[in-house]
């Protein structure tokens, strides 16, 4: 149960910090920085979460060891990683949305 937490707050930074540091380039290219924000931000939601879980083959793995040996606890605590990642990775998405001003 210690990854949960830090998924969420790893999904968060991944599209926070990817999202204001790619806005950079908007400026340079002579974009609107918070429309150009925004769609950073929607494309960034998927690779947030496959970092955030720590890639996808091994967890892949994992889910289907510990389905086939019977371990749910294991099976439940990546499922809650995954919701936990996507959670921060939504919330982050809404915050940047809120900040350019809504679609």
């Amino acid at each position: 149960m210690q990854r949960i937490l830090p998924a969420f707050f790893i999904a968060l930074g991944v599209v926070l910090g990817g999202t204001f540091v790619g806005s950079i380039g908007g400026i340079i290219t002579g974009q609107s920085p918070l429309k150009f924000m925004s769609d950073i931000a929607s494309d960034l939601k998927l690779y947030a979460i496959i970092s955030a879980i720590g890639g996808t083959f091994n967890n892949l793995r994992l889910l289907e060891g510990s389905f086939l040996q019977g371990e749910l606890h294991l099976l439940f605590e990546q499922i809650m990683i995954l919701i936990s990642a996507f959670a921060g990775a939504r919330l982050a998405y809404w915050l940047v949305i809120i900040f350019a001003g809504g679609r």
